[in-house]
């Protein structure tokens, strides 16, 4: 995993730097580790996050030693798929990388310890109606760990209920074990929740400076506090990609660089807005690094006149019946403002503002029923000059 980049200048040195920080070996572990070490979530998880930063900083990716500010960030969306969101969460600023890395580090032996205690799992369930999925997977005593758009739901849970799963899955779907520890963002990890909980009070988190994205409901988050208190809370909860996918489409994003080890992000974006035009680079090799500095420049040359829409849509996470918050049209919304909710059979999910901006028009009333990716009000992005 790590042979490749060792190339690079100040590769090395970041990697004994990160493992020190991480108490374990991360240069061995990338390099020469096998197969039984690698699995271990406890190393697995700070060795991914590691790797990430890493290339990030290759992409002039970290905050720099002059403090970013919202408005400058504004361009830039940034999202996790999990433990990603520890990545994310030093991208926009919200812990130093050294924090990161030891939260990181923390997590991973909490939730390894966590799944020693009960031979517990993950499956993907590929395709059929997610209703039908939803349903199947509560029949055999699991939960719905990721919702991850493209056809894509992840049951954990006991591995027998898996097992019957996999021996019973929904029509028009596919069931796939994975490789995993175990019940990941579920209620099997609720000691790492705990384990978590009893420290992060001793960390000092920055509001982000670039739009940042929650697993938990695709909502931008915009204090540095709540980003700490959703990575605590997503270690038990579910992590809905889903969410952030409809989000940045929804925020209008021309491209999307998914930072190694890459590969399952930009497939799930590529099938989900497949025919939006958004470009999706997965950086898999440093090969792929003057890909990603190109297209990174590219964007960065577009004006906002040129890629600002006149008017974003606000659309349902979710299919379910809408509550729409009282808020008035014409009401400045700040990033985060709560805009209400969405109830399905299994679930409700809380719609928010991704952005600034003005609420144009409300587009559903209480009681709609709606399906995921409807509109469900229109904004007008506020520019700051």
């Amino acid at each position: 995993m790590l042979t490749d980049w060792l190339d690079l200048p100040g590769a090395e040195p970041f990697f004994r730097w990160a493992g020190a920080i991480a108490g374990a070996d991360l240069l061995t572990l990338g390099t020469t580790g096998d197969a039984e070490a690698i699995k271990d979530t406890a190393v697995t998880q700070p060795l991914v996050v590691a790797m990430s930063l890493f290339v990030a900083r290759e992409l002039g990716g970290l905050p720099g030693p002059v403090a970013h500010t919202p408005q400058a960030g504004r361009d830039v969306v940034i999202t996790g798929h999990s433990v990603g969101e520890l990545t994310a969460a030093a991208l926009a600023g919200v812990l130093s990388v050294e924090a990161a890395i030891a939260l990181t580090a923390v997590r991973g032996r909490a939730m390894a310890a966590a799944c020693a205690r009960t031979p517990t799992g993950m499956s993907a369930v590929l395709g059929g109606d997610p209703d039908e999925v939803l349903a199947a997977i509560g029949r055999h005593g699991l939960t719905p760990a990721n919702r991850n758009g493209a056809g894509q739901i992840v049951a954990a849970g006991p591995l027998d209920g898996l097992d019957a799963l996999k021996t019973d899955p929904p029509a028009k779907a596919r069931v796939m074990p994975l490789p995993v520890a175990g019940a990941f963002h579920t209620e099997h990890m609720a000691p790492a929740r705990e384990e978590l909980e009893g420290l992060v009070g001793g960390l000092r988190p920055a509001d982000p400076s670039r739009l940042l994205l929650s697993n938990a409901d695709g909502a931008a988050v915009d204090s540095g506090s709540e980003a700490l208190a959703r990575l605590v809370s997503q270690v038990t909860s579910p992590v809905c990609f889903d969410s952030c996918l409809a989000t940045m489409r929804e925020l209008g994003v021309t491209a999307v660089i998914e930072l190694p080890p890459a590969g399952a992000l930009a497939g799930l974006a590529k099938r989900e807005w497949k025919g939006a035009g958004i470009e999706v680079l997965a950086v898999g090799s440093p090969a792929d690094l003057g890909h990603a500095r190109a297209l990174i420049e590219a964007e960065r040359g577009r004006s906002e006149a040129e890629h600002l829409p006149d008017w974003r849509m606000v659309v349902a996470p979710a299919r379910g019946t809408v509550s729409p918050a009282d808020v008035a049209e014409g009401t400045h919304l700040p990033a985060g403002t709560p805009l209400g909710c969405i109830r399905g059979r299994r679930e409700e999910v809380n719609v928010s503002a991704a952005y600034d901006g003005v609420l144009a028009e409300w587009l559903v009333h209480e009681g709609d029923l709606v399906d995921a990716g409807d509109p469900i009000a229109r904004l007008y992005p506020e520019v700051t000059a």
